[in-house]
């Protein structure tokens, strides 16, 4: 039994609208590491993997990705949108520990962001199985992490 003097914490997430798309698109591990081998022998990658992770920020991330911590991004997606266009980027890649809160709701708002925009040309996908699911698939796919941690994901 809860005590009388506990207060209720909304999530963070709250104080913005969740994301309209529920059919949300998602890539395999698999999928992401054919990409980042197809991206070595061309000058100019189109993708990007964004690591939503902010406390739980630990064990390793996917070469090449970078952190933008899920709890400051809804009020950027204008910005980054616009940085990510004229970067050329079509397929954005959003993951956390298992991709089931964090990276589907980055994935959904910005999807929506590119829709509001009539962008046929940019995808909005989560990773399914987020770092979690990538780190403990093997060794190939831990030889594309920075910074692995063993011990971490053997927890």
């Amino acid at each position: 039994m809860a005590s009388s003097n506990q207060v209720a914490v909304a999530p963070w997430h709250s104080v913005y609208p969740p994301p309209r798309d529920a059919a949300l698109k998602s890539i395999t591990r698999e999928a992401v590491l054919q990409m980042m081998r197809d991206g070595e022998s061309v000058a100019a990658k189109d993708f990007l993997l964004i690591d939503l992770r902010r406390i739980d920020y630990e064990g390793g991330t996917i070469r090449g990705s970078i952190n933008l911590p899920a709890q400051s991004l809804y009020p950027t997606i204008p910005t980054l949108y616009s940085l990510f266009k004229a970067a050329g980027l079509r397929n954005i890649i959003w993951y956390c520990s298992s991709s089931r809160g964090r990276g589907s709701r980055a994935a959904g708002w910005f999807r929506d962001y590119i829709d509001e925009r009539g962008d046929n040309d940019m995808e909005s996908v989560v990773l399914l199985e987020g770092i979690k699911g990538w780190a403990t698939a093997g060794s190939e796919f831990v030889n594309w992490m920075d910074k692995y941690d063993a011990a971490f994901w053997a927890k």
